[in-house]
């Protein structure tokens, strides 16, 4: 065998850097052979090496038997929600009834075996399709249903001790049943849903009305989502579109075709970067995910196969880390990867493995996670297979149990940033953020609610009445007619008629709108003007409440106007010294 050469390369990792080791063998003739290396970096290498990211080892690590709640009825309905909702005082979970639609609320503390006849809200007519906490009250929640209505619930702090039947608020507007809805993330008391009547509606909680209604679907809505300050709204259809709106006029930003795949797609905004995900199937039915730009939605800044399942996936965000996690329905995979503002956009870390699928999913506020494990998000797994509901969480590695500044960046609080009527007036604003390092010290939000009063049954009114003139003195005049005074008799009637109890009465008795004659500053012409006059004392508190947030926008836009009027001043200067 004559001489012969070959030359091997073998790559190995250290400190990020690329070595190549050039391996020499030679033959010579009496069969023995011999090897010299030759170590040299390569800078030039293909290999980039391990993308630093201090969430690349995050687990998840499941509850013990314990601490889950079991001997749940989760309902069997096919629709493609989570129906699981949690918040740091309770979890809501959609439970399996004959006959109308109810859903389980228990305190976040009550683990363990469920008791079978345990309290449920049991308002709705028809099955339960979605439920949503309030983000600015623990203990309001929304639901809607297959009845065509959403209705708000009111839990009190204990919990429920007794089924609950009576809402607080009902909003009839949806011609048939009613799929998704979301709270805004920054305004009080704004509530979005989209029904399989293919509309979308803004609804103002506290008038009880849509404020906008977006009808440009021309098929069934998937799923909706709202960017960070809930200036724009995502949705999804069966047309395969996706589309940015602006919720309050309805306009269309942009619109492009999503995924090429029959089944479901679902979005979700990115936070604040001006980016959506979406998760659906291609033509082929392999799932994906792919990254958009809000402003251009004609083809997506990447797209990306997952697997070849069958279940939908659900995407979920987290702003304060820029973790995305996909969770498969029907399976019992959670896979989460690592949002970046550049190419190729997502980064995969890694993936939580489990062998019970799952239903649906609920992920708990930030507020209400345990800083001091390094917890950094926590779902609510609801079992397809057994009535089970259990927290998993997501820890990052740490030694200390010291909070970690780099870890919880101050998140979304309690105390929303706009009133419902700012925010449809046209004004956006970021959320309100506190630190979770004072986490203890969190409270929710409640607005002042006022109460109409109580009044007594008219009845009693007219009886009370009737006992007050038959016990009043009645004095006789034994005097003869003709010595009666009739002047002074007409004298009583009108001085009766121009009591204060008869002057109200002509005011607001019978009349609900009066026209006031007004004089004005400026002239002495007389302006006719007309009034709503309150009825009682809650009407008046309103009109109050009203007026101030009138005033309140009067002043902001004064105080608009005059910087306004010193930059012209500041110009009009600046141009004279030219």
């Amino acid at each position: 065998m004559g001489p012969g050469l070959s030359i091997t390369t073998s790559s190995c990792t250290g400190d990020d850097r690329l070595t190549t080791a050039h391996v020499y063998s030679s033959t010579v003739s009496d069969g023995r052979s011999w090897l010299t290396s030759d170590m040299t970096n390569d800078k030039q290498s293909w290999f980039r090496g391990v993308r630093s990211s201090k969430f690349r080892h995050v687990y998840g690590v499941p509850a013990k038997r314990e601490k889950c709640y079991d001997n749940i009825k989760i309902t069997k309905n096919a629709h493609d929600s989570q129906f699981c909702a949690v918040n740091p005082k309770f979890l809501a979970v959609v439970t399996e009834v004959a006959g109308g639609g109810a859903f389980l609320v228990l305190p976040l503390d009550r683990t363990g075996r469920l008791d079978f006849n345990a309290s449920r809200v049991t308002g709705h007519t028809g099955p339960v399709l979605d439920i949503k906490w309030n983000p600015f009250n623990d203990n309001i929640i929304a639901s809607c249903s297959d009845d065509c209505t959403i209705k708000l619930w009111h839990i009190p702090d204990g919990g429920l001790s007794r089924n609950l039947t009576e809402w607080l608020v009902e909003l009839q507007g949806h011609k048939r049943r009613v799929a998704y809805i979301e709270w805004h993330p920054v305004a009080e008391n704004v509530l979005f849903s989209a029904g399989f009547d293919h509309l979308v509606i803004v609804w103002d909680i506290n008038r009880c009305e849509a404020v906008s209604v977006i009808d440009r679907h021309p098929d069934v809505i998937y799923s909706i989502s709202l960017n960070r300050d809930g200036s724009l709204l995502a949705t999804t259809c069966k047309d395969k579109k996706l589309r940015v709106f602006e919720p309050r006029s309805g306009i269309v930003v942009s619109e492009g075709v999503c995924h090429a795949g029959t089944k479901a797609s679902k979005v979700v905004f990115l936070g604040s970067s001006g980016r959506l995900l979406t998760t659906g199937f291609s033509r082929h039915s392999d799932r994906q995910y792919a990254i958009w730009s809000q402003h251009d939605l004609t083809v997506p800044l990447t797209c990306e196969t997952i697997d070849s399942s069958s279940g939908v996936v659900f995407p979920f965000y987290d702003n304060d880390t820029n973790m995305v996690f996909l969770a498969g329905k029907g399976d019992g995979n959670i896979r989460y990867y690592e949002a970046a503002n550049e190419a190729p956009w997502m980064h995969y870390l890694s993936q939580f493995i489990s062998g019970n699928p799952q239903r649906g999913l609920g992920m708990m506020p930030k507020r209400g996670i345990h800083t001091s494990i390094c917890e950094v998000f926590r779902f609510y797994k609801l079992h397809a297979t057994r009535g089970m509901c259990e927290p998993i969480s997501m820890i990052v590695p740490r030694k200390s149990d010291q909070f970690q500044e780099d870890l919880y960046p101050d998140t979304i609080g309690t105390c929303p940033a706009l009133s419902a009527r700012d925010w449809i007036s046209g004004m956006n604003s970021p959320p309100v953020l506190i630190s979770l390092k004072t986490g203890g010290s969190i409270s929710t939000h409640k607005p002042r609610v006022y109460k109409p009063p109580q009044l007594p049954p008219t009845t009693d009114l007219n009886n009370k009445k009737k006992f007050a003139f038959l016990s009043t003195e009645t004095i006789p005049d034994y005097r003869p007619v003709e010595l009666h005074d009739m002047s002074e008799k007409s004298q009583k009637t009108s001085s009766n008629q121009s009591t204060k109890f008869q002057q109200l009465q002509q005011k607001f008795g019978n009349v609900a709108m009066q026209k006031n004659i007004i004089s004005s500053p400026l002239n002495d012409n007389k302006v006719m003007e007309t009034v709503d006059v309150p009825n009682n004392e809650a009407e008046l508190r309103l009109a109050f409440a009203r007026q101030t947030d009138e005033l309140r926008l009067v002043r902001r836009q004064l105080a608009n106007s005059q910087l306004r009027v010193k930059e012209l001043e500041d110009q009009v200067r600046k141009l004279q010294r030219q």
